[in-house]
């Protein structure tokens, strides 16, 4: 592992593959460490030829904690100057919730750093249960009390995981022993779960150039797939593709199918667009550019 300090900020990276391999930046949700990253994603990643980085962001330990006021602009430009001391840019990009949020904020506001990015279980505003469940779970924080690991691990296994992996006692019983030993805490949480869209940015998203392909997760509860529609809607020629038997952690449900998704994405999207031109999406159209909206597609997969 290694530790850049960028603006000030201290962050823990790894970096995985082989030095010459085009790179790809993975940007984890809220409270999650890079390393969630490792089980199934770098070693897809790393298989097909990539230089792999995954880091702790602003906010989780043991990079820096960050203070209150933490927006996802200032987690876009740690993102950005990480890319930048690792001579990474102009890479391809994957993030999941928040880390989709601030891999949308990079594209807007440094979109030289992207040739590609996948956003996965992301939204553009929030209605009111998320805005109401956010609350609450900053006030819990606030409260100082401390819940039972047992009745935690439960509580977030039934708010993340599919019905199709709690009905199973197996699997159910691996997940609950993973989220005993793995709860977030600690003011750098606070900070990021206060992190939530600005209204009116779904409209913002429409100046977005770089070809994006947006996954949802038919059984997400934190992001339900009509918000995820929502952003693949406002980005122009954005890939929707929605993901079944899957929660709001489908990336660890699903991993070959999220993985064939993402890989196959990447395998269409050159790395860099030579004299201009567009680079050809997985329709078989040309992604959007500025001034030029393609078709937005929406694919099922089982």
């Amino acid at each position: 592992m290694g530790v850049a300090t960028v603006g000030g900020v201290r962050l823990h990276y790894d970096v995985a593959g082989p030095a010459g391999g085009e790179p790809v930046v993975l940007v984890m949700g809220a409270g999650g460490r890079g390393r969630a990253w490792h089980l199934h994603q770098v070693p897809a990643l790393v298989a097909a030829g990539h230089r792999v980085i995954t880091y702790d962001s602003r906010g989780v330990p043991p990079s820096d904690p960050g203070e209150a006021g933490l927006t996802v602009g200032d987690l876009a430009a740690d993102l950005a100057a990480l890319i930048e001391h690792l001579d990474a840019g102009p890479c391809r990009l994957v993030g999941t919730s928040l880390g989709a949020h601030v891999v949308e904020e990079l594209l807007l506001t440094r979109p030289e750093l992207a040739t590609a990015a996948v956003l996965m279980a992301t939204r553009g505003r929030d209605d009111r249960l998320r805005a109401a469940a956010a609350r609450a779970e900053i006030e819990l924080l606030d409260s100082g009390i401390a819940l039972p690991r047992r009745y935690h691990a439960a509580l977030q296994a039934i708010q993340n995981l599919s019905p199709h992996t709690l009905d199973d006692d197996i699997e159910v019983s691996d997940w609950l022993s993973v989220f005993e030993q793995s709860s977030s805490t600690g003011p750098g949480l606070r900070h990021q779960l206060a992190i939530t869209p600005a209204p009116g940015r779904l409209a913002a998203y429409a100046a977005i150039t770089t070809p994006c392909l947006v996954l949802a997760f038919a059984d997400d509860l934190v992001t339900p797939p009509h918000l995820v529609a929502e952003v693949a809607e406002a980005i122009p020629g954005a890939v929707h593709r929605l993901i079944t038997r899957a929660g709001h952690y489908g990336y660890l449900e699903r991993p070959e199918e999220v993985n064939r998704q993402i890989l196959e994405f990447f395998r269409r999207v050159p790395a860099r667009s030579p004299g201009g031109v567009p680079p050809v999406g997985p329709t078989g159209r040309p992604f959007a550019r500025a001034g030029r909206a393609a078709p937005h597609a929406r694919v099922t997969s089982p």
